[in-house]
Formats: C-alpha cells, structure tokens, sequence
C-alpha cells in the first residue's frame, strides 16, 4: 500500500482514493514502529523502555496530527486526540473485553492500575474543558488568555505524566506492570532502530500526503473534520495497537490489554497534547485546549462509563459491549456534527 498511495498521490488520482491508501500503508508501518520500540524497550530496562514507549508509543498518530496542524486543521487535530483517547478506552477495551469474556464467566484486572489511570483520564478531562470554564467566567473571552491557560494547562499535563512514569516503572512497579508472559524480543537492536528509522521515515511521507488530501477526501464523502477526527484518523494511527490489545485478550492476558488500552490513552491526554501545543507555537500555529462541548462531554462520558465498569477489578463480555455501544453512539453524533 506505500508504494500504491505514493503512485496515487503523484499521479493525481482522486483525494478519497489517496487517503484511504494512505492510512492503509500507515495501519502496518505504525505496527512495525510498535513493534521495533517493544524490542528496544525490552532491552534497554523499564526505565528507558518506558521513555521509548511514551515517544514512540503513539509516534503514527502524533505525525499525523503534526502534520495536520502545520496545514492549520487545528479542528481536525483537537478532534483526533480526543478520538484517540475515546477509542482506546471505549472501543480497544470493549473489544478486548469482549474477546477476553467470551467463554468465560468473569475476567479479572489490578483494580488499583484501573484506579490510576482513570484518575489521569479525570485530569485530562479537567485540564480540556479549563479554557470553557474560563470561557464561561467570561462572556466575551479573550483568545490569547486561553492559549495561556492551554500553555499553563500542558506545562501540569507533562509533569503529572513524567511522575506516572516514576509512579508505574519505580515505586509501584510491582502492582502496576503486568507479566507480559512470553514478550521475549527476538530483533537485535540494529535490526530495531533500522526498521524504527524506515517505518517512521514512510509514516511521515504518508502523513503529509494523507493530510494534504484530507479536505478534499471529507468533502468528497461528505464528512466533517470533527468525523474524521474523532473516528478515522484514530483508528488509522492506532489499528496495530487495536489488534494487539484484542490478541492478548483473547490468550487470557487481560492485565496487559488494560494497560494497553488505558495507557494508550493516558499518552495522548498527558503526552501527545502538550507536545502538540508546545509544537504548534514552534511552528507559528498555536493550538489551545478550546474543545467543543461536545468532546469534552465524550470524553467525560467515557471516563464515568469505563470507571463504572473497571474500578472493580472485574469485568465479563456483556460490559465490554457496553462499551462498544457507547463508542458508537459518540460516533453517530460526530458524524452529523
């Protein structure tokens, strides 16, 4: 599919056709990523390996927002970090709980790894809806107080998240990571940074490919940038880590899809969005935490329903189609947003 969307794009073929053979070549080179960081990581120790999976843990979607927000579809890029946490917690969990909780009658999960991530996803939703609150404060809001009180708001989300990492890989390792169980890593670490450095070189020749045809692709379909954000680019940027999470369900490994899942998403909402804001000033294009009411209630929605079905430490098949029904209620609506 790489070498189709770079034919494609070169010789003018219509946008939606390059789009959809853009994120179809960036699905397995966002796995091969994945995967070359794992083999790093599992050498390098917890400590490192940790580090390497927050850059890299999420490396396809960020170039892909990067990319987006250069173009100055700041619409577009607010609406696929929240698409990305929404989709990792609703739609990878509910998948693998349901692959998980098919034969069996109960599944369990360290109720105190459920805790601390949803308390960051509780930040995380604080922290998005601050600029509506000032907004709120204030009827005729001033647009460079909120990009500040953005820029404030990341400065927290990168420091609550680098003290998760000492939190998770130091002082609580022992309740917080679970046995992978067989994640022996057959790549040499030659092999590894050579596939890391070609996978990520092809990511972003797609990525700004993907993203110069995007408007035209949405209109073609008759999509909005909230739809595509919210639901499409999420899934392209995060299909390998879907199959993963959904593969070790399925074996029984339901500790390690959980941290799959919710540490995903705790990347993107402490991770990815404060390096984005701190790149869009780098790259003269602002981006503040202004989203629309409608994420913002997604996002908290998402929050309360995965607590509901987490905090316990157990789960079966049926509350993981919950999940998935609640993703595609989201859905419907932000297609007709």
């Amino acid at each position: 599919m790489v070498p189709a969307a770079i034919t494609l794009a070169y010789a003018g073929a219509a946008p939606l056709l390059v789009f959809a053979a853009c994120g179809l070549g960036i699905i397995p080179l966002a796995g091969f990523m994945g995967e070359a960081t794992e083999a790093l990581a599992h050498r390098s120790g917890p400590g490192v390996g940790g580090l390497l999976n927050a850059t890299f843990g999420n490396a396809a979607e960020l170039i892909i927002t990067v990319f987006a927000l250069r173009a100055g579809l700041v619409t577009l890029v607010r609406a696929s970090l929240i698409g990305s946490i929404i989709g990792n917690l609703l739609l990878i969990l509910g998948f693998a709980i349901v692959a998980a909780g098919w034969r069996r009658t109960e599944i369990t999960f360290s109720a105190t790894a459920a805790a601390a991530s949803l308390g960051m996803m509780v930040l995380a939703a604080a922290a998005f809806a601050a600029p509506s609150l000032y907004a709120l404060a204030h009827p005729a809001p001033d647009a460079r107080i909120i990009l500040h009180i953005s820029d404030g708001v990341a400065l927290f989300l990168v420091a609550t998240y680098l003290l998760s990492l000492l939190f998770t890989l130091r002082t609580h390792r022992s309740l917080l990571q679970p046995d992978a169980g067989g994640g022996e890593h057959h790549w040499r670490p030659g092999r590894a940074v050579l596939v890391l450095g070609a996978a990520t070189a092809l990511v972003v020749w797609l990525s700004e490919i993907l993203v110069g045809v995007t408007e035209a692709a949405s209109r073609a379909v008759g999509v909005s940038e909230m739809f595509l954000g919210l639901v499409i680019i999420p899934i392209v940027g995060n299909a390998a880590e879907h199959a993963t999470a959904v593969m070790v369900a399925r074996k029984g490994k339901m500790e390690l899809a959980f941290q799959i899942a919710t540490g995903s998403s705790t990347q993107v909402a402490l991770f990815v969005a404060p390096v984005l804001v701190g790149i869009g000033h780098l790259m003269g294009r602002p981006m503040d935490f202004a989203f629309s009411s409608f994420e913002v209630a997604a996002l908290g929605l998402t929050s309360i329903a995965v607590a509901f079905i987490a905090l316990d430490g157990k789960s079966n098949w049926f509350e993981g189609v919950q999940l998935l029904g609640l993703y595609g209620v989201l859905a419907v609506v932000a297609f007709f947003i």
